[in-house]
């Protein structure tokens, strides 16, 4: 198990760095911003608490891996193949991750300022949903749980998906609602949020005079 876990560790190590320090790195060189935004709306509103919840999935991720090493037991013992999996499912993750985020080239953002306006990217990966970056990152979230399956990883995972649900559906989707109106509306109606055909926006989306 130790080494199962020394993997899972380093992987996410890897997956932190590619995806959000050397991303950042690139953004900069690219555009001269980092492409971070501070997270916006009063004390307790869901953009707060999809913050927060971000950090606590990341912060558990690196914990739970260093907690199986520490000595704590796993929920499912002597199971090479469920953490072999694990280790496939964390690498198509951070594929997909990195993937998804040069795909939007310099439209890429973590968080919103409603001030702000970018490309509506609706190409590669975005051609089949609609925030493939929560999706690989769900997906990398799932493969280190099944690494390391104990309380915490399983904490981390529903500490992301909750994040992403916040932000997804409270803060992202009206902010890009209302910067590209029928495009985005007419793209939503025809891609899933997380899953392809899984989540469009519907028929009142294809039709928004109807509304």
């Amino acid at each position: 198990m130790t080494g199962w876990a020394w993997t899972a560790l380093v992987l996410y190590v890897v997956w932190l760095g590619a995806a959000f320090g050397i991303r950042t790195l690139i953004q900069r060189l690219r555009t001269g911003d980092t492409g971070f935004r501070r997270p916006s709306g009063a004390q307790g509103s869901a953009a707060r608490w999809a913050g927060v919840l971000f950090v606590a999935a990341f912060l558990g991720a690196v914990a739970a891996p260093a907690a199986t090493l520490a000595g704590f037991p796993v929920l499912v013992e002597d199971a090479p193949v469920l953490y072999g999996a694990g280790a496939a499912i964390t690498v198509l993750g951070i594929v997909g991750t990195l993937v998804a985020q040069g795909a939007m080239g310099t439209s890429w953002r973590v968080g919103v300022d409603r001030e702000e306006r970018t490309a509506l990217v609706t190409s590669g990966p975005f051609s089949y949903v609609r925030n493939p970056i929560f999706t690989a990152m769900g997906i990398t979230g799932i493969g280190l749980a099944l690494m390391v399956p104990g309380i915490l990883a399983l904490a981390a995972l529903a500490a992301l998906a909750v994040a992403v649900e916040l932000q997804v559906r409270i803060v992202e989707e009206p902010y890009l609602r209302a910067v590209h109106g029928r495009a985005y509306l007419a793209y939503g109606s025809t891609t899933g949020r997380f899953v392809p055909r899984v989540g469009q926006l519907g028929s009142a989306a294809r039709n928004p005079d109807t509304t």
